[in-house]
């Protein structure tokens, strides 16, 4: 198995340094294309993967092309690949939104879409997986093994991918968001930066690890934290007054609206 990371961007050093920690693939089976020279430098330094200039130099030879650049860079990127990527390569996409079909072509490429996300850095990550009309169970099957070096994967249906996007893929923006809220809020309460961010990454992992751990719905876990008459039910019913449950759930369609615009 050859494997080549057309955009050597944050996603593919995720997986290369996954793939390769986990003795998937060695080094040498692995190349990167990325315009800008001091990312090839650094991938070939650190990783010891091959790294070039060229989108097409890159897919010579390969048995499988993961197309890592912006959705929006799809169209000049993969009319310039299509012709030189081998009919029997695969073709795994990460890129949001992009329907497979559009990979497919009368070329009929095999294809598989994965929408994996940033917490795959830390070997975090959670990933849905969906075949093209001419993916095989093969197919699939290397997919997850790429994904699960990096994390969780799951199998879902490529319509599907939009609620993905929406929850996994997006979702540790969310979560951001609200720690560098909840961070300041402690702060203007009298706690020091350093004393805010510590204790609210270790809630926020932490309560992802306790859910992780237990068999209990996310409403049963919150409900044993809350208190009647408490300052944690004081907290969680300003937030149902501001509608929180409301804005997640619209803030999300958002995200999923704007993927199957892209598709």
């Amino acid at each position: 198995m050859k494997i080549t990371f057309i955009g050597a961007g944050n996603m593919s050093e995720a997986i290369v340094a996954g793939v390769i920690r986990r003795g998937v693939l060695a080094a040498d089976a692995i190349t990167v294309s990325d315009p800008l020279e001091e990312r090839r430098v650094y991938m070939e330094a650190t990783y010891g993967v091959a790294a070039v200039a060229s989108n097409r130099e890159a897919v010579a030879g390969a048995t499988c092309v993961v197309l890592a650049v912006k959705p929006q860079l799809f169209e000049a990127v993969w009319e310039e690949l299509r012709e030189a990527v081998s009919g029997d390569t695969l073709v795994l996409s990460i890129m949001a939104g992009i329907a497979a079909h559009r990979m497919e072509g009368a070329d009929g490429f095999r294809v598989v879409r994965v929408m994996p996300n940033t917490p795959s850095l830390v070997g975090r990550g959670a990933a849905g997986i969906a075949a093209g009309a001419l993916a095989t169970e093969e197919d699939l099957c290397w997919a997850e093994t790429l994904m699960q070096a990096v994390g969780v994967s799951v199998r879902v249906e490529e319509d599907q991918l939009h609620a993905v996007t929406a929850l996994s893929g997006s979702g540790p923006a969310y979560l951001f968001l609200l720690m560098e809220a909840m961070m300041g809020a402690a702060v203007e309460l009298g706690l020091g930066e350093e004393e805010a961010r510590l204790l609210c990454v270790e809630t926020v992992g932490g309560a992802a690890d306790l859910m992780a751990d237990s068999t209990c719905s996310a409403a049963t876990l919150r409900e044993r934290v809350t208190s009647k008459g408490g300052t944690t039910a004081a907290a969680i019913g300003t937030f149902q007054q501001q509608r929180f449950e409301e804005l997640v759930g619209v803030a999300m369609r958002s995200a999923y609206d704007r993927s199957r615009e892209l598709a």
